[in-house]
């Protein structure tokens, strides 16, 4: 690497870094600069900077008009929505790239940059499925395990690691809830659909699958039927199975069970279409969870696989969930 020239002047005037002056050229800031180096460099390792040409340092051009790397058929590089969780490490980082590139408004946006952990994630991917304007979403792990997320250091620029991900689709589970009015409610659950009882009394629920009851009877305090993509979360906290994520199954998990003892789930094709029933709804009152939403006081609940939503994860190569699925198995 050629050698420093001189004074660095500029434009960056975040707390830790030294200023750079624009040139409309990206490049990732070098270790050995130790001037250039932020006081907290894990939260931008691997992101892109403005820097002169004239310094000699490395630079990564953006992509050409009419050879973008980002997705079949793109003439220029990907509108990008920043979205963040409200945790003082996601915020920071956040913070940085607002700085460095230019974010738009999700309903315009290319791609989504997810910057937290796995809750944020599922919150951006319903609030996209909310808004319907589903886009693939890069996330970047602020959070604590970070399951569907990529780390957040790198020796690449940001911009690169987006275009070299890998693609990954999930698809959530659709759930209609009749409630004890009478009203009818639809939501998606990307991870899985749980039933809980809401009291000390255990919930008594009546089990049918396609249309035909397989169970009459179960008292437990709850059950869920989970995604492959969700198979790690609660339902592997349930002694339920973990999926592959190209098995084409869901899980069927008891929660707690109390009457059958031995029952301890199935795993079904995810073409059926399960229907729990409440047995007593005033004394033994239950509600029903899709991922983060809640509705309460409830009398059946019908559980498929919605096809038509499916969504967009991106990973860097060598990191996809399917590989830490799987990698989930052998963990001791």
């Amino acid at each position: 690497m050629p050698a420093h020239p001189g004074p660095v002047e500029g434009c960056l005037s975040k707390p830790g870094f030294d200023k750079l002056s624009l040139s409309g050229v990206r490049l990732c800031l070098p270790n050995p600069l130790a001037s250039l180096k932020p006081a907290r460099p894990e939260l931008v390792e691997g992101l892109c900077f403005t820097s002169p040409a004239r310094m000699g340092l490395r630079t990564s051009p953006l992509p050409k008009r009419g050879n973008c790397p980002y997705a079949p058929g793109m003439s220029k590089p990907p509108a990008l929505a920043l979205l963040a969780s409200d945790t003082p490490r996601a915020q920071e980082a956040a913070e940085v790239l607002r700085g460095e590139m230019h974010f738009v408004p999700l309903e315009q946006a290319d791609i989504a940059i997810v910057l937290g952990g796995d809750g944020q994630m599922l919150h951006a991917l319903h609030e996209m499925l909310d808004a319907g304007h589903v886009i693939p979403a890069y996330g970047v792990n602020y959070g604590t395990v970070g399951f569907m997320m990529n780390k957040p250091k790198s020796s690449r620029p940001l911009e690169e690691r987006i275009a070299r991900a890998k693609r990954l689709t999930i698809t959530p589970l659709a759930m209609t809830a009749t409630l004890g009015s009478g009203r009818q409610e639809t939501l998606l659950a990307i991870n899985e659909v749980s039933l809980l009882r809401e009291t000390r009394q255990t919930a008594r629920l009546e089990v049918a699958v396609n249309g035909k009851v397989r169970m009459a009877e179960l008292f437990c305090d709850g059950v869920l039927v989970a995604t492959p993509a969700g198979s790690t979360a609660y339902n592997l906290s349930a002694n339920g199975p973990i999926l592959p994520l190209t098995s084409a199954l869901v899980a069927l998990t008891p929660i707690s069970p109390f009457r059958p003892r031995r029952w301890r789930g199935a795993i079904l094709p995810d073409h059926y279409e399960m229907t729990f029933r409440v047995l007593d709804p005033l004394k033994r009152p239950v509600a029903v969870v899709a991922d983060q939403k809640e509705l309460r006081d409830i009398l059946e609940v019908q559980v498929r696989v919605a096809r038509e939503q499916q969504l967009t994860l991106l990973f860097d190569p060598g990191k996809t969930l399917e590989e830490r699925i799987f990698a989930e198995q052998f963990q001791v």
